[in-house]
């Protein structure tokens, strides 16, 4: 199976083509530009490089969010349109599962995180189930940080925090948890496209049509919208 995996949802944006169980070419970027202009030619490069035609390709695989809404929706309609044109399967994964990859050989739980801005977050919980499979144990969700760190201290497990906007949240993170918290090492917090094409081979492929992407909340002018209209 041939797979083009897209990942825009973030400040990272993440392209790989994979071939079964090889890696044939990854690009990675953290630049705070403008992927709507980025996407497309990179992932034509990445293509003439690893010698992969799109006719060949059997399925794309994209981050669908949650994460930026500009950068979710950039990847979700580039992917649904060359699934579309090409005739290809279609397979959304969580951002903020792929991003959580990093933590999959922890001996602990891997906890995800983007900034929702308003104290806010958008994280899961991730770890290893019973039958060894490195999972989602608690939902992603967008929550507040502290309500959040209220959760966490009752699995009584060290916990692995991995992710781009940690910054901005370690100090608190660290004063309510204490030695239950593991920060990842600068290398563990941009989400892998290769990871996020490996699982989008193990999934069902969606229906192209009604593919949404995960936003996990409104944006703020559809959430002001509605205030306006009293609702």
């Amino acid at each position: 199976m041939k797979v083009l995996a897209i990942d825009t949802s973030n400040l990272v944006m993440g392209i790989a083509v994979m071939d079964e169980g090889k890696v044939l070419g990854e690009y990675i970027t953290n630049l705070k530009k403008n992927h709507s202009i980025r996407v497309m030619p990179a992932i034509e490069q990445l293509m003439k490089e690893t010698g992969v035609k799109p006719a060949e390709l059997d399925r794309i695989v994209v981050a669908k969010g949650p994460g930026s809404y500009t950068g979710v929706r950039i990847g979700v309609t580039i992917a649904k349109t060359l699934a579309w044109t090409l005739k290809k399967e279609l397979v959304g994964v969580s951002s903020l599962e792929v991003l959580a990859q990093s933590g999959k050989y922890f001996n602990g739980f891997t906890v995800p995180l983007f900034d929702a801005r308003r104290t806010q977050v958008f994280t899961g919980l991730y770890g290893q189930a019973d039958s060894g499979e490195f999972k989602n144990r608690w939902e992603d969700r967008i929550i507040l940080l502290k309500d959040w760190l209220e959760k966490l201290q009752t699995t009584d497990k060290k916990t692995l925090f991995v992710g781009n906007d940690l910054s901005l949240h370690q100090e608190t993170i660290s004063e309510v948890l204490g030695s239950q918290a593991v920060f990842g090492e600068v290398c563990d917090h941009n989400p892998r496209p290769s990871e996020l094409g490996r699982i989008g081979m193990q999934r069902e492929a969606d229906d192209i049509h009604s593919f949404t992407p995960s936003y996990l909340q409104l944006a703020e002018a559809e959430v002001n919208w509605l205030k306006s209209q009293g609702k």
